[in-house]
């Protein structure tokens, strides 16, 4: 079980508004992806103890797993958190937050919380160039492909049309990440975050999703901190390409939040090219 305090839960419960039985704007599916990545299955009868609502299950899931993997668990939440406010021009709750990712450093063994990725303000103020397409780790064949779909984002970011630049932006980002892991199989695959089956082999490249190329990507020095925190930002948007996703969560883009997707996307690309400083 987690060493978690009382006090700790109780930060922990109101920065995620769990008091109303929810976690944060997680949906029933979103939920079950977020541990699914970290080999839980959160939705399973063993963190039902307390009932079957996401606060319950979370609670259940602190109570009986260790330090180390509620940890792993919490830290991408918060990232999380961060970035739907960030990407929302939402205020967060920096305090909370600040007591929080304390609670993360203390559960991991850490001796010092890691330096934070910039605020998205800051990030928006920065120059990012999109590299030469020929320089990423692509197929020579999607070069125009991918071409096309940069093209289309800059449309549609002008036109208004903010939902479409969100999705343009993440299926490029997840080609070009899946080309990078094709590019260094070897590398790829022997990293920590690189999801497993059952029998904990491996997946075969097309079965990662994007959050998973984005973490071992991280993990490989692919992409910068900054960019992963952003980049589970826009692949959390991406998901809403399924109409009940965003009808259950609300989730409506503006022109604040397409903007920094296709910011993301430029500085991954420009990671991925190695010509970012």
């Amino acid at each position: 079980m987690s060493s978690l305090t009382h006090a700790e839960k109780r930060y922990l419960e109101k920065l995620f508004g769990m008091q109303s039985g929810f976690v944060m704007d997680f949906t029933d599916a979103t939920f079950a992806e977020l541990f699914k990545r970290h080999h839980i299955t959160i939705h399973g009868q063993k963190y039902q103890t307390y009932g079957t609502s996401k606060a319950k299950k979370m609670r259940a899931f602190w109570e009986q797993e260790p330090d180390a993997l509620v940890g792993r668990v919490l830290s991408e939440m918060l990232d999380l958190y961060e970035a739907d406010c960030e990407l929302n021009d939402c205020e967060a709750d920096t305090p909370i937050l600040e007591r929080a990712r304390g609670i993360v450093t203390r559960l991991l063994g850490n001796a010092a919380p890691t330096q934070q990725p910039a605020t998205v303000d800051d990030f928006l103020e920065r120059e990012f160039t999109i590299p030469d397409i020929q320089r990423l780790p692509i197929d020579a064949s999607a070069v125009p492909i991918i071409e096309g779909r940069l093209a289309e984002a800059r449309i549609a970011l002008q036109a208004g049309a903010y939902l479409s630049v969100i999705f343009l932006c993440g299926s490029v980002l997840e080609a070009v990440l899946l080309g990078a892991a094709q590019k260094e199989p070897a590398r790829f695959n022997v990293a920590t975050a690189s999801p497993k089956t059952p029998d904990g082999t491996v997946k075969r490249f097309h079965e990662w999703s994007l959050a998973q190329l984005i973490d071992v990507a991280c993990e490989l020095g692919v992409l910068k901190l900054d960019i992963k925190k952003f980049s589970h930002g826009l692949r959390d948007f991406r998901n809403y390409i399924h109409p009940h996703e965003q009808m259950t969560s609300g989730f409506s883009p503006d022109e604040h939040t397409a903007k920094v997707c296709f910011q993301v996307l430029k500085a991954a690309l420009a990671d991925t090219a190695g010509i970012r400083g």
